[in-house]
């Protein structure tokens, strides 16, 4: 099964970090977060990879063309088959890696509808190239093929940002609960998508707006329900916290240091 992986945001609210390269090349404990979730995946059983780059989308071919040289992680031979598309593959990690180009300003839709020649007619898997979770893989792909539905998208009930007051009618503080999670569900992606997903797709589209609410329309989405570890990387301040975890070794993403 292949990994599709959307890498080509601007990250507009990480400009600390963003404004040479892009949002999935961002470093935790020295390693994009990209590599982690590659790494993730790929300890999982997932190591055919698409990644579909758009702004600074040169940053992440270099870094695959340089892989070589960075033998403490992971080692790979190059082909170029055409101008804008990179592939790759290694003995050390067993990946296989598509490069492709699709452009600054491209909506997500049309990203997917530019990998399909790539991504073939099997079902598979697609996130977002700057949140990581500790999602159990085969769970998610059995749940999706039990339920026969074309999309399955993996939800989370996200902690609050904020510590919560809770008041007593007549005023009265009577507690305080920090960061508690939040009762409602939100889309972390972690996708898995059958090939009929292309015909909900338009190129002037992002896959987040009309397609999957066009899906759930048809009764077609499916939810995976996450209990476990989640963590966009949107702001400098969850930068920061991720490395942070990843520097004390309490990184629950990194399942591949667990075993």
């Amino acid at each position: 099964m292949k990994a599709v992986i959307l890498a080509g945001g601007l990250g507009t609210r990480m400009r600390e970090e963003t404004e040479f390269r892009p949002k999935p090349m961002v470093e935790i404990g020295g390693m994009p977060v990209l590599w982690h979730i590659m790494k993730l995946l790929s300890h999982q059983g997932i190591k055919d990879f698409v990644i579909l780059t758009g702004y600074k989308g040169e940053v992440i071919t270099n870094f695959f063309a340089q892989l070589p040289i960075l033998r403490r992680h992971m080692h790979f031979d190059y082909t170029l088959p055409t101008p804008n598309r990179h592939s790759s593959g290694g003995p050390d990690e067993d990946w296989r890696v598509d490069v492709l180009a699709t452009g600054t300003d491209t909506p997500t839709a049309e990203r997917l509808l530019q990998a399909r020649d790539i991504i073939g007619t099997e079902p598979f898997i697609c996130t977002y190239g700057d949140g990581l979770a500790d999602v159990d893989i085969a769970q998610l792909v059995d749940g999706h093929i039990r339920s026969g539905k074309v999309g399955t998208m993996t939800v989370v009930q996200p902690s609050n940002r904020f510590g919560v007051v809770d008041i007593s009618a007549d005023g009265s503080v009577k507690s305080f609960r920090e960061k508690p999670r939040m009762t409602d569900w939100i889309n972390i992606g972690y996708f898995v998508f059958g090939d009929r997903i292309f015909s909900y797709l338009d190129e002037q589209q992002m896959l987040e707006e009309e397609p999957l609410k066009k899906l759930a329309k048809d009764g077609q989405l499916r939810a995976n329900k996450h209990s476990g570890f989640w963590e966009p990387m949107d702001t400098f301040r969850e930068y920061q916290h991720l490395n942070e975890l990843w520097k004390r070794n309490e990184a629950p993403w990194a399942i591949w240091n667990q075993t």
